[in-house]
C-alpha cells in the first residue's frame, strides 16, 4: 500500500491511527548496515514493521528483519523509541498513521540477503555511504542515534 511520510509538515492530515512497530540496525561484522529499499514510498530504510497480537516485542523484530532481507538476527539492545506526533504516515486506504517505533540495535546470526514484497532491494552499506541514499530524515535518525556510541541509554522521543 502506496503511503506518504509527513515530518514536522504543517500541512500533514491529522493522525487516525498509532500501530506499534519495531526497526533494526543491523550490523555486520565489517560495521555495515542492512538496509531496504521500500516498496511503498520508494525510499531506502531500515528493516522493521508493525507488532502482531500475540508476539513479543523481540520476535517482531526477528521475524521482520527475516520477512524483509532473508537475515536472522539476534537482538542486541534496544537504541531508541520514536513517538514523535508531528511524524505520520498517510496510507491510500484513508489511514493516517501516527508514529510509533521501537529501534533495536541486531547482529546477523544467519540467512541469505534477498528481497521481498516489501523490499525491492536489500543492501549491506557502510555508514560512510548512507548519504548516497534517499533515506527519510526519521530513519537516519534511528540510524544516527544506533550509531552514536557516546549515548549511554536509549533515545526516548
Amino acid at each position: 500500500m502506496p503511503r506518504v511520510d509527513y515530518f514536522r509538515d504543517p500541512a500533514a492530515p491529522p493522525a487516525n491511527s498509532v500501530v506499534p512497530s519495531v526497526t533494526a540496525v543491523v550490523r555486520d561484522r565489517d560495521g555495515r548496515i542492512l538496509v531496504i529499499h521500500k516498496t511503498d514510498n520508494d525510499l531506502w530504510a531500515l528493516p522493521g514493521g508493525g507488532h502482531d497480537l500475540g508476539e513479543r516485542i523481540g520476535d517482531t523484530v526477528i521475524r521482520e528483519v527475516q520477512e524483509e532481507t532473508g537475515i536472522d538476527v539476534e537482538i542486541e539492545a534496544v537504541s531508541g523509541l520514536y513517538t514523535d506526533p508531528e511524524h505520520v504516515m498517510a496510507y491510500d486506504d484513508g489511514e493516517v498513521r501516527q508514529q510509533f517505533s521501537i529501534c533495536f540495535r541486531a547482529r546477523p546470526v544467519g540467512g541469505e540477503v534477498r528481497t521481498s514484497s516489501e523490499s525491492k532491494e536489500v543492501r549491506w552499506v557502510a555508514p560512510a555511504d548512507l548519504d548516497s541514499l534517499n533515506i527519510h530524515p526519521s530513519m537516519r535518525l534511528r540510524i544516527d542515534h544506533a550509531l552514536d556510541e557516546s549515548r549511554t541509554a536509549p533515545y526516548i522521543g
